[in-house]
């Protein structure tokens, strides 16, 4: 059987999409494929008691019988991290628990899959990285990566040497057209000549990267004040906390974003609404804003969105919809499925996985 852990140098890179999908090809190709998360980080309570989206997905897409807290043994949450720096949780007791779940899960299987949690440094408090991860269950390493510029190669050597001899290889995610020459001509090279194989460049796709100002509207329980284009996919969010000149200079540089900003600030209001960049506004304390910013958002085409709390819970919470809502669905993983086939190779991102069948026609060969 083989194993193969999927992580990546930061969060929100296309872990739990890309773990799935390859799971989907493996048992296109006649492998009986399991799956385990053994740090759920996805959670919508601070104890807790929500559980993590990924593992609920994984086991819906694969067929799975296995309960939830075989596939999630760890809850990370945040009162679980201070418990486990109070002392209070035991690493050799996680490890072993963490072991026994893989064991059972793994029983029959041609290949498992593992979903690192957040990023690679993820769960150091408690000895459980996922590097340790990896060596506890005898995994190859696949690490993913966004590229935006040359830094990022910093942070990806570092990610790499933390793998160490169980790195199977790097596959860049989300790299959108500006980006993908200088990758492949420089950077894919340079980390060959370290003997680091790059297994696959994936190109961004919008509808992935971001949610729609409608979906986002939801997510908030948003009042929309205006029609304008719910359809529109946004991806980052400005704190309007500055005055209108600095603020229009600002936001002419940027671009699919949203304004955060209190619903009496007119003059920033107005402002963003002249930035072709800005797709919706999120106005906070439930104060409707003047009819005439209403009037110039109908205009332009912008909707306007309200919300009852304050600009800080507004942004936290808008983030993490951007962050970690996007849509996770068999059509997610579907479409990254067709990425992967496309744009990677799979044979050796699914290493030496394969099935029992495959062994009794090559024994017979």
């Amino acid at each position: 059987m083989n194993t193969i852990l999927v992580t990546a140098t930061e969060e929100s890179t296309g872990k739990t999409a890309v773990a799935l999908a390859l799971a989907r090809l493996a048992q296109e190709r006649g492998l009986s494929v399991s799956y385990m998360k053994p740090k759920g980080t996805r959670l919508q309570s601070n104890v807790g008691k929500t559980l993590d989206e990924d593992p609920m997905l994984a086991r819906e897409l694969l067929g799975l019988d296995a309960e939830m807290h075989e596939l999630e043994p760890i809850v990370y949450s945040p009162t679980f991290i201070q418990q486990a720096i109070r002392g209070r949780e035991s690493p050799e007791e996680l490890r072993e628990q963490v072991r026994e779940n893989f064991d059972s899960l793994a029983e029959d299987n041609d290949l498992m899959i593992i979903e690192g949690g957040g990023k690679l440094t993820t769960g150091g408090i408690v000895e459980l990285t996922d590097p340790d991860v990896a060596e506890l269950l005898d995994a190859e390493v696949l690490l993913l990566s966004h590229y935006r510029n040359g830094s990022d190669v910093d942070d990806l050597l570092a990610a790499v040497n933390d793998v160490g001899d169980r790195l199977s290889g790097v596959l860049f995610n989300a790299v959108t057209n500006t980006d993908f020459d200088p990758l492949d001509t420089d950077v894919v090279p340079f980390l060959e000549g370290r003997d680091i194989p790059v297994l696959g460049v994936v190109p961004r796709q919008q509808d992935l990267a971001g949610v729609t100002v409608g979906q986002l509207a939801t997510e908030l329980n948003a009042d929309v004040l205006t029609g304008g284009d719910t359809d529109a996919f946004v991806e980052r969010f400005l704190v309007g906390a500055m005055s209108g000149d600095k603020a229009l200079r600002h936001l002419r540089r940027t671009k699919d974003a949203v304004l955060v900003t209190g619903g009496d600030r007119p003059d920033l209001q107005t402002v963003a609404l002249e930035a072709p960049g800005v797709k919706c506004l999120i106005l906070t304390g439930g104060f409707r804003p003047p009819g005439a910013v209403i009037g110039k958002a109908e205009e332009k085409d912008v909707p306007i969105l309200l919300v009852q709390g304050d600009t800080l819970t507004a942004i936290e919470r808008a983030e993490d919809v951007v962050r970690s809502g996007r849509t996770r669905d068999e059509e997610t993983v579907e479409r990254m499925r067709g990425l992967l086939h496309d744009h990677a190779d799979v044979d050796a991102l699914l290493g030496n996985a394969k099935s029992d069948t495959t062994d009794t026609e090559e024994r017979e060969e």
